[in-house]
């Protein structure tokens, strides 16, 4: 600080200088957390959705639309490694993730029903979870002032179900439809399992 003319302390101007700059570093930071790789993947992955909807119910492309599921199932992997390996950790990437994932698999489970690929049940079982987990979130958002931390059981889960899809897909009555149909289903049913076990795990911790 110094002694203006009138004998009132003012900054100094270097100081007052380093305001804007230090405004302007922040903002630069925040940019940069928001256009990282991970979230170019998500985002990706956010995009693949209509597309895949469009291309197996519009187009019936059933190649096209594996190609889109798998992308989907590959982002989904390797978004949080990177993350992780290249520190680009975000608040915006840790929201978006878990959001597209419950968008990405109600879109894909009521499009292959649509199709027949899958049965009706699967859909009203994984989307009745989604509904209930609404709900939860609520609460514990008013209990505690958080939101759920995504667990390593509820990672698994979507890791099963999103690599279950691209399989399921492909399921049929030649030998490597069959070897599709084995794959799908075990991937399916390890996954539906662990969704529930994770809406468990995530009421109990609401009521806590």
């Amino acid at each position: 600080m110094k002694s203006g003319k009138n004998g009132v302390s003012q900054p100094i101007n270097g100081w007052v200088a380093e305001i804007p700059r230090m405004s302007g570093e922040m903002n630069q930071n925040q940019g940069r957390s928001v256009l990282t790789i991970p979230n170019l993947l998500t985002f990706i992955r956010a995009l693949g959705v209509p597309i895949f909807l469009w291309l197996l119910l519009a187009q019936n492309q059933r190649g096209w639309s594996y190609l889109v599921l798998a992308i989907g199932a590959w982002t989904d992997y390797f978004d949080g490694k990177i993350a992780r390996w290249l520190h680009q950790e975000s608040k915006l990437g840790a929201a978006m993730d878990p959001t597209i994932d419950r968008l990405y698999i109600a879109a894909t489970v009521v499009g292959l029903a649509i199709k027949a690929y899958i049965p009706w049940w699967m859909v009203g079982v994984l989307l009745a979870r989604d509904l209930w987990m609404l709900v939860m979130v609520a609460i514990y958002k008013k209990r505690s002032g958080k939101l759920f931390e995504v667990s390593f059981l509820g990672k698994s889960a979507t890791f099963n179900l999103l690599y279950a899809f691209p399989f399921l897909l492909l399921q049929g009555h030649s030998f490597w439809g069959q070897v599709a149909h084995t794959l799908g289903w075990s991937f399916a049913m390890w996954g539906i399992g662990l969704y529930i076990l994770t809406a468990i795990d995530y009421s109990r911790l609401a009521f806590e």
